[in-house]
């Protein structure tokens, strides 16, 4: 990558990061602060408040990133930040429950990922877009990792509605990095691999393996979701750990979980192992929640079944958009995300509402049941879905003068050894490949 593409992908990693950091950050904290000092505070209303902006963000960020084709990437992504940023403002000032779910609602409306996306694309060139795009990838997990640890402690330092201001003033510190950092491009222009395009909602939505996959984030975020709505309580009330130190168990529980999913990436990546590692990894969230459900509740019992959660769920929420990228039909990956990202913000919706009005009914321990159900339901669908081939996304630049010229250039690198499928987009100027990396001639391509 040039200096250009890697600041373009670091600044716009950093925006996207920054976000959900202030997205995540009051997950494992507000259920500990709504009862006490929110007017009107439900557990359905408290889980509420922490899904409220998937729902926006679910809705509004595929047509915000087809506006960004229209107006410019920069304005849509500025105007999301504002959206977030006024979100949390409304969030950290609300004495009510109704007014931070609002507020969080509000926070979701400011749906950038897609423009994010899109620049992305236009500011690199498609040998490095998929680096590019591994950088955002890993820029949210990071960003959650820390959000479960910070979290916690600016809660004792400056309150609920502290992180709310804090997240409003990242928020505004993004738009002065969208502002004078991201590059602005030459050219913008739609790429299917990076944006959702309507006419392709049909063939993503009839694919049976996708859906299974759409199913799966929405059932993995609603999981967690649901989850963090009664994981604080239980580790004050019935464990008896102090708020403050809640800390204490998400930083040794994340930073060993993410060292324990590693071999089973390589594993599943080397040794073509995806479909059982990822089925063993569904029924290792289903085994955490029971064990949540069933077990004496002590601190140990805590910290090793959250271990085996966030292992399970950050070993998942790596390997599905990877899913997503071999089992989308080439010229329509872009979609095939949008799709498969507003699955997972829906998720977050339906965990935190979901969640709040079982604990309401039948207390904290109900939710680890609707858990398990979930990820029990998910593991007999994902069950049925066809192993996906061992094969990589190649982008490739072409120049093409018609159709003709398309389909003759299209059977001549379908013919290079190691490439299984090739389509070319003549507009955009580029041939999206899959490749056994194993044979694959890349000196060979016309």
């Amino acid at each position: 990558m040039s200096r250009f593409e890697l600041r373009a992908a670091l600044s716009l990693s950093s925006i996207y990061a920054l976000r959900m950091l202030g997205m995540f950050m009051i997950l494992p904290v507000f259920a500990l602060y709504a009862a006490g000092h929110l007017q009107g505070a439900t557990p359905a209303l408290t889980g509420l408040a922490i899904g409220a902006y998937g729902i926006t963000q679910a809705v509004l960020q595929i047509p915000a990133g087809l506006l960004s084709d229209r107006i410019g990437r920069k304005p849509v992504m500025i105007g999301g930040l504002l959206l977030f940023a006024l979100g949390s403002v409304v969030a950290a000032e609300g004495h009510t429950i109704y007014i931070v779910i609002l507020g969080r609602a509000l926070q979701g409306s400011g749906a950038i990922a897609a423009a994010i996306m899109a620049l992305t694309a236009d500011l690199t060139r498609e040998e490095h877009r998929i680096k590019a795009m591994a950088f955002i990838g890993m820029s949210i997990g990071l960003s959650f990792a820390i959000a479960m640890i910070v979290g916690p402690i600016l809660n004792k330092w400056v309150g609920v509605p502290g992180i709310f201001w804090i997240t409003a003033v990242l928020a505004l510190g993004g738009i002065g990095v969208v502002r004078f950092v991201v590059p602005t491009p030459a050219v913008t222009r739609m790429h299917h691999e990076a944006e959702a395009v309507p006419s392709e909602f049909g063939r993503v939505l009839r694919s049976g393996d996708l859906l299974r996959l759409d199913f799966g984030i929405l059932v993995l975020h609603m999981i967690l979701t649901a989850t963090f709505v009664v994981v604080p309580l239980v580790l004050r009330d019935e464990v008896n750990f102090e708020a403050a130190r809640h800390w204490e168990v998400y930083l040794p529980v994340m930073v060993c979980s993410v060292l324990a999913m590693i071999p089973f990436i390589i594993q599943a990546e080397r040794k073509g192992q995806v479909k059982p590692i990822m089925l063993g990894a569904i029924a290792l969230l289903c085994l955490a929640e029971l064990g949540l459900f069933l077990l004496p509740v002590t601190l140990a019992d805590i910290v090793m079944l959250l271990f085996l959660f966030f292992t399970a769920f950050n070993l998942l929420e790596a390997m599905l958009p990877s899913l997503i990228s071999r089992v989308a039909p080439l010229d329509c990956r872009g979609t095939a995300m949008g799709i498969y990202s507003s699955s997972q913000f829906l998720g977050a919706f339906l965990g935190g509402s979901l969640g709040g009005l079982v604990q309401g009914r039948y207390g904290v321990h109900g939710v680890f049941v609707l858990t398990a159900l979930g990820a029990l339901l998910w593991l007999l669908v994902a069950a049925a879905m066809n192993p996906p081939r061992q094969l990589a996304s190649y982008i490739h630049k072409v120049v093409v003068k018609d159709q003709a010229d398309a389909e003759r250039l299209q059977r001549e690198l379908t013919a290079v050894a190691g490439v299984a499928e090739a389509v070319i987009i003549p507009d955009e100027g580029v041939a999206y490949l899959r490749v056994d990396r194993r044979v694959f001639d890349e000196a060979a391509l016309p």
